[in-house]
């Protein structure tokens, strides 16, 4: 036997359209807008830009919400959505272009086109809600595959209740059922492919949102970009208690919790759990169990099965479960744990069948 590691004016209305960016979180950015600087290269190619580099203000489309204010004329002012044609309407003015554009170019835009219909027009351009994407997320995720991710008004806690926010990296991944043990989100990839024929290629680091004092990049996401998550190299680890408590590790992991429990079976358990945590949401141990000996057994990434007898007699452990972990809580007049949990759970192969 043997024990598991335990890692885990135009001035003004420039000024104002800046200022209205900003309110934006810090860390969502979108990847750079590089259609018009490489429409001229002929074959397709793939352009890695440097991180800090990567960076631009989030590019408005077909469904974004925005709010137009024009001080002094409240015909100009209002919410308006971008249309599928990426154009909005304004009086006597008619259609403007807006898909493509930044709040800020926008709103120096249209300060110049009302300047030929009103007087010194102050105008700001914010954005209300992001329109919704989809991105395929693949990798070391729970749950891959392509995915919606709505705008500012609806994104994804670990609670499950709703927290404003763009449709950054990060919750992507929260999306797309929380990352994986072996996940390494110090690469996370991002792929982008342009109008040009080019594919714009970014490395995001997001474990340094998890212990440094200053805020990492998120990238904004666009309608088909492709999010990958690669698997940490043989012999790397991160801290995966760290990992666990954070927002980008899934809600729940299933352990199987069987033998001398109130409730026994799978249960949905938080990644940060330890196996007295497991017990306790089984219902807690039976008034027949013997937790002097109490079974835990795992397969690890290598495809053995490993096998530990803990003593939970005081209800507190430092193990952390993973997900597919099995706990076997034994009665008290069984002699052999692991004798108890073969009869348990079958007398052929048993520490194999228990995973499947």
């Amino acid at each position: 036997m043997h024990k598991f590691s335990q890692p885990l004016s135009r001035p003004f209305a420039i000024a104002f359209g800046l200022l209205c960016l900003s309110a934006l979180p810090a860390a969502a950015q979108s990847l750079p807008d590089l259609s018009e600087e490489t429409s001229q290269a002929a074959p397709p190619a793939v352009v890695t830009p440097a991180l800090g580099s990567a960076a631009s203000a989030y590019i408005l489309g077909p469904g974004d919400q925005i709010e137009v204010r024009v001080y002094g004329f409240e015909e100009y002012t209002g919410p308006v959505t971008i249309l599928p044609d990426g154009t909005i309407t304004l009086p006597l003015v008619g259609k403007v272009p807006a898909a493509g554009r930044t709040t800020e170019q926008l709103t120096q835009e249209l300060t110049v086109i009302l300047d030929r219909l009103l007087v010194d027009p102050y105008v700001s351009v914010t954005l209300n809600a992001l329109r919704p994407v989809v991105v395929n997320v693949s990798g070391e995720v729970y749950r891959p595959g392509p995915i919606q991710l709505q705008g500012e008004t609806s994104t994804v806690s670990r609670s499950g209740g709703e927290v404003s926010g763009p449709p950054s990296v990060s919750t992507a991944l929260v999306q797309a059922g929380g990352v994986t043990r072996m996940a390494d989100i110090r690469d996370v990839v991002v792929m982008r492919a342009l109008p040009s024929g080019q594919t714009v290629r970014t490395q995001v680091n997001l474990w340094d949102a998890l212990w440094s004092e200053t805020l990492p990049e998120d990238l904004l996401l666009r309608d088909g970009d492709l999010v990958f998550v690669p698997r940490l190299e043989e012999g790397e680890l991160l801290d995966r208690r760290l990992l666990a408590r954070s927002s980008l590790s899934p809600e729940t992991v299933r352990v199987r919790v069987v033998g001398e429990v109130t409730d026994p079976g799978e249960v949905p358990v938080p990644p940060n759990s330890s196996l007295s945590s497991a017990i306790a949401i089984a219902g807690g141990p039976t008034e027949d169990a013997k937790l002097s000996e109490v079974a835990f057994i795992r397969m690890n990434d290598a495809g053995e099965v490993e096998q530990e007898v803990v003593d939970l007699r005081n209800l507190v452990d430092t193990y952390q479960v993973q997900d597919g972990d099995v706990v076997v809580v034994p009665k008290s007049t069984t002699g052999s744990v692991l004798d108890f949990a073969q009869r348990l759970l079958g007398p052929l192969n048993f520490l194999f069948r228990i995973f499947e």
